[in-house]
């Protein structure tokens, strides 16, 4: 048997899958093929790059400061190419770790659909040391 993606969410309810996305401890956004910021999660913790509905429908580069939006087109350029699929950037920012990444997103006649942005505050897994494992957690 050869589950889609689709598939895997079969019965799910959409507020859901909201929900998930906006459980995890990350800011995802959504550029579609045409460059324009079409989806973002509402973290409970906050966004690390906060967006307002009026981002929807904005192109990507108007999301980012002047000085990185040759890169940001780069990199865009780059994925339409398939010359690669990934790009990572991390930066010190008001004293946390931020972690970014970049991932192009194809569908499945390859064709270029647009790119999925996750930024992660990574100053605690940063800071990680040793191991912590769930037999150390206290049985229910």
């Amino acid at each position: 048997m050869s589950d889609t993606s689709l598939d895997l969410f079969e019965g799910m309810d959409l507020d859901i899958l909201f929900a998930l996305f906006d459980t995890l401890p990350v800011d995802v956004s959504f550029v579609n093929a045409d460059d324009e910021v079409t989806y973002f999660n509402l973290p409970a913790a906050g966004r690390i790059f906060p967006r307002t509905r009026l981002d929807i429908g904005r192109t990507v580069q108007r999301c980012h400061p002047p000085q990185s939006v040759d890169k940001v087109q780069r990199i865009l350029d780059d994925f339409r190419a398939k010359k690669r699929s990934t790009a990572d950037f991390w930066l010190e920012l008001g004293g946390k770790f931020i972690y970014i990444r970049y991932f192009a997103i194809y569908g499945k006649d390859g064709v270029y659909q647009g790119t999925l942005e996750v930024s992660q505050d990574c100053t605690e897994v940063r800071a990680l040391q040793g191991e912590k494992k769930l037999e150390g957690e206290p049985a229910v």
